[in-house]
This record gives C-alpha cells, sequence and structure tokens, in this order.
C-alpha cells in the first residue's frame, strides 16, 4: 500500500485508564515511527477531546495505542465503528473478551486450551476454600486491568485478605489464579502470524509493572533458546488462543511454560505496549521486522480487517 493511501492518521494516546502513562510512551514512540515513515499522523488524546473530533478534524483511520479500559476493551473500537471510521487491531468483541481474563479463561477452557486453574473472588470469599482448591503461591489480581495493575502474589494465607482489597480497589471482578512455577514467554501475533518467542527473566519477584516498564534488570532473550519443535508447539497454541477470541490485525499471548514443558496460557494482549521496552517490537526485530515497519504493517492491517 502506498503511504499516502493511508491518508490522516489519529494516533490515539493517553486516555483515562490506569495504564495512561505507559500508553502516552507507546503513543509518542508510534506517532514518531509514522512520522519517519512520511504518513501524515497527529496525536490524540481522547483525555481532553471528544473523539467526534476525530472526523471533525478529517481524520481516515486510527492507530489505537491506547491500554487498558476505554481503550483495549471494546469501548473506542465501537465509538470508532459509529464514526465508520478504520482502525488498527482487534474488532469490539475480541477487545472486550481479551480484556476480561476471567471470560477469556472461559473460552480456552472450552476450546482445550490449557490456562491455570483460577477461581473468582469477593467479598465473601472463604479464602481457606480458595487455597484449598488452589494451593499456595497463587496469584490474587483484577480481571479487567492490564499491566500487571493491582497483582500480587500470595505465599502465605494470612495475605489473601490483603491481596484481595488491592486488586478490587481497581475492578470490581477479582480471580484468584494457580500459580505456575515456570519460564515466563510471550508470542506475538502479526496479521495472522507468530513471530518469535521472548522468553522474560525477572530477577527479583514477578514480572510486575516495574519489571515491565522501568526496570533495566529484566532480561529479554529473543529467539526463547526453546528448541524449535517446543516453539513452534507453543507458536501454534498461542495462534489458536488468539483466533479463538476473535483477535485480528495483531495481538500479544503471554504464557508460563512449567516443568513438564506445558504451556499455560494467561491473557491475550490486543493492544500491546510499544515503549522501549516492549515486547512485540523485540519479537518483530528477532523476525527482521524493524519498528517503524511493524508500525506500518499494524496500520495498514487497519485497512484489510476492516
Amino acid at each position: 500500500m502506498n503511504i499516502r493511501d493511508l491518508g490522516k492518521v489519529a494516533v490515539l494516546l493517553g486516555g483515562r485508564s490506569a495504564e495512561r502513562e505507559i500508553s502516552l510512551k507507546s503513543g509518542h514512540a508510534v506517532l514518531a515511527a509514522l512520522q519517519r515513515s512520511q504518513v501524515d499522523a497527529h496525536a490524540f488524546d481522547p483525555v481532553g477531546q471528544p473523539l467526534e473530533d476525530l472526523l471533525k478534524q478529517g481524520f481516515d483511520r486510527a492507530f489505537i495505542a491506547l491500554h487498558g479500559r476505554y481503550g483495549e476493551d471494546g469501548s473506542v473500537q465501537g465509538a470508532l465503528e459509529l464514526m465508520d471510521l478504520p482502525y488498527t487491531g482487534s474488532g469490539i468483541l475480541a477487545s472486550a473478551l481479551a480484556m476480561d481474563k476471567w471470560r477469556t479463561k472461559m473460552i480456552w477452557q472450552a476450546a482445550g486450551i490449557s490456562t491455570p486453574d483460577y477461581v473468582m473472588l469477593d467479598a465473601d470469599s472463604n479464602f481457606q476454600e480458595v487455597t484449598d482448591r488452589l494451593g499456595l503461591p497463587l496469584i490474587i489480581k483484577p480481571a479487567r486491568e492490564g499491566s500487571t495493575i493491582g497483582l500480587n502474589k500470595v505465599d502465605y494465607a494470612q495475605d489473601m485478605q490483603s491481596a484481595y482489597q488491592t486488586a478490587a480497589q481497581h475492578d470490581s471482578l477479582v480471580i484468584a489464579e494457580q500459580f505456575i512455577q515456570g519460564i515466563e514467554l510471550t508470542a506475538a501475533i502479526l496479521d495472522d502470524v507468530p513471530l518469535p518467542l521472548v522468553r522474560i527473566d525477572v530477577t527479583e519477584g514477578l514480572y510486575d509493572y516495574q519489571a515491565k516498564y522501568f526496570s533495566e534488570s529484566t532480561r529479554y532473550t529473543c529467539p526463547s533458546g526453546l528448541s524449535k519443535i517446543l516453539t513452534t508447539r507453543i507458536q501454534e497454541q498461542a495462534l489458536y488462543a488468539h483466533r479463538i477470541l476473535g483477535c485480528t490485525g495483531w495481538s500479544r499471548v503471554d504464557l508460563i511454560l512449567d516443568k513438564n514443558g506445558q504451556p499455560f496460557f494467561l491473557e491475550a494482549n490486543t493492544s500491546p505496549g510499544m515503549t522501549n521496552h516492549s515486547l512485540v517490537p523485540m519479537a518483530a526485530q528477532a523476525a527482521g521486522i524493524s519498528f517503524d515497519e511493524l508500525v506500518i504493517q499494524i496500520l495498514e492491517l487497519s485497512c484489510e480487517y476492516a
């Protein structure tokens, strides 16, 4: 596609979710890449200006660099469809499903995709029954937040209440999830093709918000160093996990590989990060796709899947 055919592009960034800080970083990186490629691209932050200004300002399509609620959960996708404005990434339903880790798990389980066992929590939950079922340690997290916001690893039963309250501050849906000890991996999908796997090694604790975006000690290996046979099997399952949710364009599927070589899928991200610590650009680079080329490909897919 000729760059000029992309028209005037709005890079949606910032927004009002808990991931605003990272969205601003992603959005400005995407904006710079588009402008380096001579695309007529402009930043558009939905905070402080209504989405209908996209039409008033003559935009032809949108690159969604919003993360979390109101940007990755089907909300903005629905608004853009009402305006008949093509956008990057998955549609309304897939975005909403992928943002909801509870419903993602139910769909994956029905499709035979391995995911850690879980229990939904509320203020009246019997935490002893939860630990009896899932064991310790376990993970407690909001069902509809990203970037591990509100997530805690619980090693002792007496910490369950505090971890639940932390997660509940971010979402009315809270999940207690079986902790899988193993290798943390992520599988990026671009135009229905899996990219090389990224292996993540955290020197201390969990791969949490700090480790993801700010730590210089978190180590990434891409390609992952796994055998070709195992890599292919994981990539195929990740692609199936992406497809079964209805995802299109691009996504990132996160998983843990246990000591027996069994992958357990955690979540799918339909608007992954595009910062200098982000994993999709890393996987693309290993596949011979530069950051600028990746951004253009994602944008071009907004036409194909519109």
